[in-house]
């Protein structure tokens, strides 16, 4: 399958409840993309969600369980080496994670919280964490009771953190930098009632936002104003073509090319991938295409660093598949795929 370059590798995290290996270690080839597995560890349950600390030293993994914790891992030769013991999140099935202000930061899907966890300088995490408690439902009973976080992340320049929630119908902006790591309120996006947002990705000029909607298959573009902290909807595009129904699909993750040009968001049930023309402003998202994604249930998608290769985590397939994008359309072809049972997460270090 090739060499990896400058010894790029990924992780990919899985459920362990469902036949996942835990953290698979995979090189990455050069110029095909093309993933071979090495090893796993299976330190932790469920390691759903991965994040690597920027100096790619450390990666950092939910543990996607009732009791919620999350852990640190060293990157060696040999793959990820658990550090410490998992560190409780004091949040029920944390299902996404960031690294911002010193701290890692979890969303809590279950008890719809936010946790922070302050990060020691070997790397290891301490405790206890301090959790904001999400407040509100949406109209959706099955799924909207109560609040749910489902993905947390800091907006470019470090000043805020937003986090998405999918059981209130909004995303939240708090303010990062006070110090003590606890979190607060400043403002608070309403988006459509039972769209159900998961997932938020930024244009790279840091000026718009992309909120993925999962109980509605629709991307929501929003204005970010980064002196206030404020998102503002500016409208949706669906996410599946003219006649297919709407029922049965959830769609989980977008990402934007470095470019600004394109954006690709994952279908799970439709079992594609949605391709999205951005606005030269930033201000609108125009279906070009649906691709399959070359599995079943696409939990995760990710853009290699070079943004010439997109890859989708399918879930219940247990498959990562790899993507050649075209520059000029943005059309992803597939290219390959690996086994990965119950995959969830793709990150490249």
């Amino acid at each position: 399958m090739g060499t990896s370059v400058n010894g790029r590798r990924a992780y990919i995290g899985s459920f362990t409840t469902a036949g996942g290996l835990g953290i698979t270690t995979a090189a990455v080839a050069a110029e095909s993309g093309a993933l071979t597995p090495l090893h796993s560890t299976d330190a932790v349950p469920n390691p759903s969600y991965l994040a690597p600390s920027p100096d790619g030293r450390y990666l950092y993994a939910v543990s996607e369980t009732p009791d919620g914790a999350a852990a640190a891992f060293a990157l060696t030769p040999r793959g990820p080496e658990l550090l410490a013991p998992a560190v409780p999140v004091n949040g029920a099935d944390p299902t996404h994670l960031t690294l911002a202000d010193g701290r890692l930061i979890t969303a809590n899907y279950s008890s719809g919280s936010v946790s922070t966890l302050p990060v020691r300088a070997d790397g290891t995490l301490a405790g206890p964490a301090a959790v904001l408690a999400h407040q509100g439902s949406g109209p959706r009973t099955d799924r909207q009771e109560g609040p749910h976080a489902h993905a947390v992340l800091a907006a470019p320049g470090g000043r805020w953190l937003l986090s998405v929630d999918l059981g209130t119908d909004s995303v939240r902006t708090c303010a990062l930098g006070s110090g003590d790591g606890a979190l607060t309120v400043r403002a608070e996006a309403v988006l459509r009632p039972g769209s159900g947002p998961r997932h938020l990705a930024f244009h790279p000029r840091g000026d718009r936002a992309y909120v993925i909607n999962e109980l509605d298959p629709t991307v929501t573009v929003c204005r970010w104003d980064a002196d206030r902290g404020v998102l503002t909807p500016l409208g949706e595009t669906r996410l599946l073509p003219d006649g297919a129904a709407t029922e049965g699909t959830f769609p989980s993750k977008l990402v934007i090319s470095r470019d600004g040009r394109f954006a690709w968001a994952a279908n799970r049930g439709h079992d594609s991938l949605a391709v999205l023309s951005l606005g030269a402003s930033g201000d609108t998202a125009t279906l070009v295409t649906t691709v399959p994604c070359g599995g079943h249930w696409p939990r995760d998608l990710a853009l290699h660093p070079d943004g010439r290769h997109l890859y989708a985590a399918n879930e219940r397939s247990g498959d990562v598949t790899w993507f050649t994008v075209d520059p000029a359309t943005g059309i992803p072809a597939r290219a390959g795929s690996v086994t990965a049972p119950a995959a969830s997460c793709v990150v490249f270090v």
